[in-house]
This record gives C-alpha cells, sequence and structure tokens, in this order.
C-alpha cells in the first residue's frame, strides 16, 4: 500500500506535477542520504577508500544485485548508463561485411545510433524490423519480430520496455526462440529493474544492461551489464587501465577489465543494497502493482481526448508503469515548454519516426490527482491553441 509516508520520502518538486519518472529516475531520501554518506567517506580517505573499502563495498553492491536479479554477480559489472553498455557490446561484436543485427524499429534513438555506427564500420547491416501498431498478442510480435531472421543475422539486440512507446516487449518468448535457432540475445532492460520481473537465469538472454538509477531509484550514473560468461571475452574494456593484465588479477578478468578503471566516484554504484533494502521494506511488489493500476485506469480517458488509440491492449503484459499517449502535434517541443512553463507539468513529448507520443510514468509518490492535472491541462490545451490536433 503506497503510504503518505512512502511519498514523502521522495525528494521531487512538490510545487511541480511530475510525470517523468521514466527519463531519470528520482532518488528517495534515505537512498540519497547513503549515497552522501559514500561520497563523505571518499573524501575523508580517498585512498582507502578507491583501493580498499570501497572495491569491498563494490563486491557487496553486486552480490545484493546478483540475488535481485537471479545471477551470478560474477557476471555483472556497473557501468554509468545503458548506453555505455550498448557501445561497449557493439564496438567488440565480432560483425563481418554482410552480417545483420536484427532489432526492431521502436527501440531508443541513441541506441539506433551506436549500432548504426559500428554496424556501418563493418560493412554489417541493422535491421529494424517493423512491428504493427497497435500490438494485438505478444504472438503477433513474435511472428512480425522474427519474420526478419535471416541466414545472416549474428545478433538480436531488443528492448524490455521501450522509451518512446512505454511498450513491454515479450522477451522471455524472444529469447527462448532465438536460443533454438542458434542467435545470441542482447536485452536493452533501462527501464526493465523494479518496473518488471527479472529472473536472468530463466531469461537465458546472453546480455542484459539494465539502468538502476531509473525504477531501482538508484543515484544517476548507476547501470549494469550483464554478460553470459561464453561472451566475456568478447569484451575488450573501452577503457584499457589497470584491470587489464593486472599484476594483482581477481579470478575474473571480465570484472578486472571493466571494473578498474582508474579514479572516479562509483559511489552510486554502491547504493544498490539500499535501494533492494528501501524496495523490501515498502513491499515493491504491492507498490508496483499500485502505480500499474493507476496508469492502466487513466489510459482509455487519455486516448479518448486526444482521439487516438492505445498502442497494446491496456494490462501488464504490455503496458506496466509507463503509457504513451500517441497524439498528433506539428510542435513537440512548444508542446511540452507549454506543458511545463504554464501547467508545471514535467512530462515528455517523445516524437519517434512519424509519430509523437505523450508519456507519462507512474511511481509511488504519484496520485490520481496529478493525471487530473494532466488531463485539465491537455484539455484546455486542444480548446485554446492548435498544438493538439484531435480531429
Amino acid at each position: 500500500m503506497i503510504t503518505e509516508q512512502l511519498r514523502n520520502e521522495f525528494l521531487v518538486r512538490k510545487d511541480l506535477t511530475f510525470l517523468n519518472f521514466g527519463s531519470f529516475g528520482a532518488c528517495p531520501r534515505p537512498i540519497f542520504e547513503r549515497y552522501q554518506q559514500y561520497q563523505l567517506e571518499l573524501e575523508q580517505e580517498p585512498v582507502l577508500f578507491i583501493v580498499k573499502t570501497g572495491l569491498e563495498y563494490l563486491q557487496q553492491s553486486r552480490e545484493a544485485l546478483a540475488a535481485f536479479l537471479n545471477c551470478s554477480a560474477d557476471d555483472i559489472v556497473y557501468l554509468i548508463n545503458p548506453s555505455h553498455a550498448v557501445n561497449l557490446v557493439a564496438k567488440n561484436f565480432p560483425l563481418k561485411a554482410g552480417d545483420e543485427v536484427l532489432t526492431t524499429h521502436l527501440e531508443y534513438g541513441a541506441c539506433d545510433r551506436t549500432w548504426e555506427y559500428y554496424c556501418a564500420q563493418a560493412g554489417a547491416h541493422y535491421k529494424r524490423q517493423p512491428i504493427s501498431l497497435p500490438l494485438t498478442t505478444k504472438e503477433q510480435f513474435v511472428e512480425e519480430f522474427f519474420k526478419g531472421v535471416s541466414n545472416r543475422t549474428r545478433l538480436i539486440f531488443i528492448s524490455h520496455i521501450t522509451s518512446s512507446t512505454g511498450l513491454r516487449f515479450p522477451i522471455e518468448a524472444i529469447c527462448a526462440k532465438a536460443k533454438e535457432m542458434g542467435i545470441p540475445t542482447f536485452i536493452d532492460g533501462a527501464h526493465g529493474p523494479a518496473q518488471a520481473p527479472i529472473n536472468l537465469n530463466e531469461l537465458g538472454a546472453d546480455m542484459y544492461t539494465g539502468a538502476c538509477h531509473k525504477w531501482m531509484m538508484t543515484p544517476k550514473g548507476s547501470t549494469f551489464l550483464y554478460v553470459n560468461k561464453a561472451y566475456q571475452r568478447m569484451l575488450d574494456p573501452l577503457v584499457i587501465s589497470w584491470g587489464f593484465n593486472s599484476t594483482t588479477p581477481s579470478h575474473s578478468s571480465f570484472l578486472d577489465y571493466h571494473q578498474t578503471q582508474g579514479t572516479r566516484d562509483f559511489s552510486a554504484f554502491l547504493c544498490i543494497p539500499k535501494a533492494i533494502e528501501f524496495m523490501q521494506q515498502y513491499n515493491w511488489h504491492n507498490v508496483a502493482k499500485e502505480c500499474r493500476q493507476l496508469v492502466h485506469d487513466n489510459a482509455q480517458r487519455f486516448c479518448e481526448l486526444v482521439n487516438s488509440q492505445a498502442l497494446a491492449p491496456v494490462n501488464k503484459d504490455f503496458i506496466l508503469q509507463l503509457f504513451s499517449i500517441p497524439i498528433r502535434t506539428k510542435d513537440p517541443v512548444a508542446l511540452k515548454n507549454m506543458l511545463f512553463n504554464e501547467y508545471k507539468i514535467e512530462i515528455p513529448v517523445m516524437p519517434h519516426g512519424d509519430q509523437v507520443f505523450l508519456r507519462y510514468s507512474i511511481q509511488a509518490f504519484n496520485t490520481q490527482a496529478h493525471l487530473d492535472t494532466l488531463y485539465a491541462a491537455v484539455k484546455d490545451i486542444i480548446k485554446t491553441t492548435d498544438l493538439i490536433q484531435v480531429d
């Protein structure tokens, strides 16, 4: 149950209607305070922290996260964001001329650019398979997606939950079918951890990156990359530093190469155990369920307001704590600015291809009143401006 005490744990500004948790998350007070404690300890004795105690904390953090994700702690490393993780894999994946990396046409733009860059260098093709919207069933999605497979497909790269559409993809079925076909899988789970259940041992993805600073609520710059042991030696580090050919190697070159990369403040990584403890304290399964219900309860009325259709059936198969409303607008930037400046609503207006989405995301501090405020603002904008077309 979401209590007022829980709502007050978040530091987001009370003068805003904050419906954009999905972009960068927001850190609750107890987790943020733990973050500051680590930073203070770092500054009080930098040498001890960076070469000894901080590394011990890092091990404890990876063990806690591994238990949360159900995988081995030696198969995950921390990076600052999912884009870093995608670059690490894309730069190292052994592509040759004519090879293909299969994805959808609904992926995150920064990841598209990364794969397009490295595929072009190799003479390979980044194949963005069209997916029909609105979705109808998971089976329909899987069937359409695998029509893009050819004898040149070397990797499947696909979102767990997309950024612009907010849709949850059936990655379990995709990973299972890909494994049958002998095609490795890399899941972009930027929005996955703590919004969707994740069991990496059962999922069978060969690689998975997830942002802890989004729905897990850790400080910014906290992401993990899971890699199946069969692919770990493939990944040369983006930064060659003390972990490479270490004179005091650990039992895992995967950790040495990607964890030991010179001087940096890795305090955000260390807050993951506190974030897991925070979620356990408030029975986060039920909190997320309440948030999801609020998302679902309001979806249809927003679609009717702007005369559009939901991108998928409004259920937990496809829609969790994010909902993207298809809208028609000639100026997404002006619309976002108006919502923020005149109505004090923080919400993204997201172009993707030839479509635009107004995406609300719901976290424990949100209430029905926040969505009512958004509804009234959109209704007023339709009535008084030409920024949203409904005909």
